[in-house]
């Protein structure tokens, strides 16, 4: 009995999807190795704690020199 198109069709579709379930099992093995590898050997390294920013006391009387500045430049148009 000659199979019809759509059978060999749908034939073809399930050796490919089987083939393609077996190349997913093997690159899931292959991550499942590496992962184990890798991540053995690599611990999750603690944040560097963030250092608090200073300014010298010139750096703060430069900054408010020039805010006071600007607050004169904005007063002078004003009038």
């Amino acid at each position: 009995m000659p199979k019809t198109l759509m059978q060999s069709v749908v034939g073809q579709l399930q050796k490919e999807r089987k083939r393609l379930e077996d190349e997913l099992h093997r690159v899931k093995a292959a991550l499942t190795a590496f992962g184990k590898v890798y991540l053995k050997d690599s611990k999750p390294r603690p944040a560097a704690p963030h250092k608090k920013r200073t300014i010298s006391a010139a750096g703060r009387k430069r900054i408010a020199a020039a805010q006071k500045a600007r607050w004169a430049k904005i007063r002078a148009g004003k009038k």
